[in-house]
C-alpha cells in the first residue's frame, strides 16, 4: 500500500483509499488505534531480513518509509487514507455471508451459490490480481457479477484448498451423481484428455467405473448404458483403446454397422439387452454427438469434464448439461 502511495506522490498513480482487515484470536489488542506515525513506523514499516554481507549471513534492519523517502507529513497523509479493521469476520462467518449474498443476487440454491458463483468469484479475483496492467485490476460491481455468472463449474485450486479436496469432490458427486442409476436416461459422458499426460490404463479405469455405475441391463424395465466421447484422443489410439476393451470382453458400439459404412445415429441409440449386453456407446467425433442428441432429445443428460475450455455446448433448455473443469482424468473418478 505504501509503495502505491509513493507512486501517487510521484504522479504515476491516482490517489485511492486503503483498507486493511483481519481476524485474530488474540494479540490484536496490542495495536493502538487510531494509528499514529510512531506506531506505523514501529509495527508496519520496520522489519529485519537476513542478508549476505561479505558472504556472511547478517540480520539487516530496514525502515521502509526511509527507503521510499517519505517524510512524516507524507506518512500522516497516508494514515488519513488508511482504514484498519482488526475485528473483521472470521473466515467461516464471512464465507456464509457471501454465499447468502450470491443466493439473493442470483436467486439460487446453496449448492449453486457455492460451486458456481463463489468458486467463479475466486477465479475472477485471481485473474484480476495477476494482471500486470494496473488499470485492468479495477472492476465495477456490475462487471464483477457479470463475469461471476456462468454455467460451468471451474477447477479452482484456491477453492479446492478452502473446501478440502475430498469434500469438494464428494459434494459434486452428491449433487449430480448420487441417484442417477435409478431411472433410465441417455447419459453422455464427455471426457477431455491431455495428450502430454495421457495414459490408456487411467482412461480404461475411468471407463470401467462408468460401466459399473451407469450401465444397467439386468432386472431393468428399460436397459441402458452410457455414451462416451473422448475429446483430444488420436484416432489410432481410440482404435487401440476399443481393442483393449473388446479383449476385456466389454461389448461396445460406435454406430458403424459394417466396414465402410457411414455413422448411423439410429444404430447407436439401440438399447442394450440380455442378448446384446452393450456396455459403452462410443461417439468417435463431436459431430456424431450432435446427430445422436438430435434423436435422444430430452431424455438426454450431458456430463462434460474439460481441462481448460468447454469444447461442446448443446444449449437446449430441455437437456440437462453439467460442465465441470478438472485437472486430469483421475480426478473424475472421485466424482462419478
Amino acid at each position: 500500500m505504501l509503495n502505491h502511495f509513493k507512486e501517487v506522490k510521484l504522479g504515476n498513480q491516482v490517489s485511492i483509499k486503503y483498507k486493511l482487515r483481519g481476524y485474530y484470536n488474540s494479540g490484536h489488542s496490542k495495536l493502538s488505534l487510531p494509528l499514529n506515525i510512531q506506531n506505523l513506523k514501529d509495527h508496519f514499516l520496520t522489519y529485519t531480513r537476513t542478508e549476505k554481507i561479505n558472504s556472511v549471513p547478517t540480520k539487516v534492519k530496514h525502515l521502509h518509509h526511509n527507503e521510499l523517502t517519505l517524510n512524516d507529513a507524507e506518512l500522516n497523509e497516508f494514515i488519513g487514507l488508511l482504514e484498519i479493521d482488526i475485528h473483521a469476520f472470521e473466515f467461516e462467518k464471512q464465507f456464509k455471508e457471501i454465499i447468502s449474498l450470491f443466493k439473493k443476487v442470483f436467486t439460487c440454491t446453496d449448492f449453486t451459490s457455492e460451486f458456481y458463483f463463489y468458486n467463479s468469484a475466486l477465479r475472477v479475483i485471481r485473474d484480476i490480481s495477476k494482471d500486470s496492467n494496473q488499470s485492468n485490476r479495477n472492476i465495477t460491481k456490475g462487471e464483477f457479477l457479470k463475469r461471476v455468472n456462468n454455467s460451468k463449474i471451474l477447477f479452482n485450486e484456491w477453492y479446492v484448498v478452502i473446501k478440502g479436496e475430498k469434500a469438494h469432490y464428494s459434494n459434486l458427486r452428491k449433487e449430480y451423481f448420487s441417484n442417477v442409476n435409478i431411472l433410465f436416461k441417455e447419459r453422455f459422458f464427455l471426457f477431455e484428455i491431455d495428450p502430454r499426460s495421457y495414459s490408456r490404463s487411467d482412461l480404461k479405469t475411468l471407463l470401467n467405473l462408468v460401466i459399473i455405475n451407469y450401465a444397467k441391463i439386468i432386472n431393468q424395465p428399460t436397459p441402458f448404458c452410457p455414451y462416451i466421447y473422448i475429446h483430444g484422443i488420436d484416432n489410432l489410439e481410440l482404435i487401440e483403446l476399443k481393442k483393449d476393451l473388446t479383449d476385456d470382453e466389454i461389448i461396445i458400439s460406435d454406430g458403424f454397422d459394417f466396414e465402410g459404412a457411414n455413422f448411423n445415429s439410429k444404430s447407436i441409440i439401440k438399447k442394450p439387452a440380455l442378448s446384446n449386453p452393450i456396455k459403452l456407446k462410443f461417439l468417435n467425433k463431436i459431430d456424431f454427438l450432435d446427430e445422436t442428441l438430435a434423436i435422444t432429445g430430452r431424455r438426454s443428460e450431458i456430463y462434460q469434464f474439460y481441462l481448460n475450455d468447454i469444447f461442446f455446448d448443446y444449449s437446449s433448455s430441455s437437456v440437462k448439461e453439467v460442465k465441470i473443469q478438472v485437472e486430469n482424468l483421475n480426478i473424475i473418478k472421485n466424482i462419478v
